[in-house]
């Protein structure tokens, strides 16, 4: 079952970019539609059989791979895993599905698109740290080639540059985990083996600080978030879905699995420094928004901030927060997919998204007054409006956080009020007033444009007004991640 979430879409990007006859655009969307509706298919099967009050990993698939490596190729799945499992095959069909019919190179386009949630989705689930480290890896490709090929007109930089980061990110965190192994004299790479190691406080700290400076740039987590606004302004909106919404969350499930879960003693000396720099990620991701004229770059220092909450409630190490650093990704995931997916409509219909460009796109006539209205659900999801995921996910790490740091945390929480600034002010400016002379005359809005953007705001209001049903798959997981191994 667990292969299956990674070879169905590996086969689903052989038979796209190898089939010997040509292809249709249309018919090569159509086989990435099949491919991404069959591993939702195949998470909904694992979500009736999985048992959220069991601790250890399910389903497990372990077969010896390179022996003499160390090496095996095994696969598991827990409350840690299973919501980020589903949200990137959510998010890789709502990217199929937000895809140009008539894209360019669509062949080699969707096979790159589901190479990549291959990788994303082995990432989670590998349960040997080298083969984590070979899928956490294999992901740069795809999304390097999806930037500099379907990019905008410097997407060669953006590229190049999130080539260069990702790529010091990975040898960070093998460098760590190849540390680990030496120090224990492990045989093997095996996740559940290296838990029971009894490293010295000061060998925990060594391996700790490169596998934190490499999650960091994953992350991102300033200072290491440069590559990531480029990257957004240049990918195409399905791509800027899947980076925000499933790839950064690479980092702080490796945050939280590795940091968190192998080095324990380590994280708990370095967590009020954490705090410390979760506080001011967020602060300057929020100001930064603020300040930006293009739309895109908004939603993406946005991001830098949200994230930094999972940093936060991963610092505190108690059951509520890190229960809500899990949720806090399932709600920044879906909250930044649909922001980025307006976003795309605006600049789809308009030619722009510069903010001093726009004005009154909410005019029920000649505007684009669904795409606004649903725009404003989005920032006052991403705000902390009560009834929506944000609201709850940032509230629980926020109260698990404060009793144990509570300046950092008073600080993220005006990173939160800052969110309604800079995204009222992107409101105000361009769905409200009079509706521009240049703009008059929009092309309509399909239906269709629109329909992941009506999936991602049901979602955001379900978990929003019911918690539990992400809360309960991580909440065992999250006590035995803070007990030693």
């Amino acid at each position: 079952m667990l292969s299956a979430l990674i070879v169905i879409p590996l086969l689903g990007a052989a038979l796209i970019g190898f089939w010997p006859q040509q292809i249709e655009g249309k018919t090569t969307r159509s086989i990435a539609l099949v491919i991404a509706i069959s591993t939702i298919v195949v998470n909904l099967i694992l979500g009736l059989k999985f048992d959220p009050s069991i601790a250890q990993f399910q389903f497990s698939e372990d077969i010896a791979w390179i022996e003499w490596l160390g090496l095996n190729y095994h696969l598991g799945i827990d409350g840690l895993s299973f919501p980020l499992i589903f949200l990137n095959s959510l998010l890789t069909f709502i990217a199929v599905v937000n895809s140009k019919k008539l894209i360019e190179r669509p062949r080699l386009y969707y096979s790159m698109l589901l190479f990549l949630s291959a990788g994303a989705a082995g990432a989670f689930l590998a349960q040997d740290l080298l083969l984590f480290f070979l899928f956490y890896e294999l992901e740069i490709i795809p999304l390097y080639f999806l930037i500099a090929i379907w990019g905008g007109k410097r997407r060669g930089y953006a590229a190049m540059k999130f080539l260069l980061y990702t790529a010091v990110s990975g040898i960070l965190v093998l460098a760590s985990f190849l540390g680990l192994v030496w120090l224990t004299g492990s045989h093997s790479f095996d996740y559940q083996a290296l838990r029971s190691h009894n490293l010295s406080l000061n060998s925990q700290l060594l391996l700790l600080a490169p596998l934190l400076i490499g999650v960091f740039i994953k992350i991102p987590i300033f200072p290491f978030h440069t590559w990531l606004p480029d990257a957004h302004v240049e990918a195409s909106t399905p791509i800027s879905v899947l980076l925000a919404g499933v790839l950064l969350k690479l980092g702080t499930y490796a945050l939280l699995r590795f940091a968190v879960g192998l080095f324990l003693d380590g994280w708990v000396v370095l967590a009020p420094w954490m705090a410390i720099l979760a506080a001011i990620s967020a602060l300057y991701g929020a100001s930064c928004a603020i300040a930006q004229k293009d739309m895109k770059k908004v939603v993406a220092y946005s991001s830098i901030a949200h994230m930094a909450y999972i940093l936060l409630g991963a610092s505190a190490t108690t059951r509520l927060s890190i229960t809500a650093s899990v949720f806090q990704m399932v709600s920044h995931g879906l909250i930044s997919a649909l922001l980025f997916l307006l976003v795309g409509v605006v600049y789809e219909k308009t030619g722009t998204r510069d903010v001093d460009a726009l004005r009154g796109l909410l005019n029920p006539e000649k505007g684009l007054p669904v795409t606004g209205s649903l725009m404003i659900l989005g920032v006052m999801a991403s705000s902390g409006i009560p009834g929506m995921v944000g609201f709850i996910a940032e509230f629980l790490v926020f109260r698990g956080s404060f009793p144990i740091f509570p300046i950092p945390t008073l600080l993220c929480l005006v990173g939160t009020g800052l969110t309604a600034v800079y995204f009222l002010l992107v409101i105000n400016r361009v769905f409200f007033g009079r509706l521009t002379d240049n703009l008059a005359q929009l092309p309509p809005v399909k239906w269709a444009e629109l329909a992941p953007a009506f999936v991602l705001i049901t979602l955001i209001f379900a978990f929003g007004i019911q918690p539990s049903w992400v809360v309960h798959w991580s909440e065992v997981q999250a006590v035995a991640l803070l007990t030693a191994g």
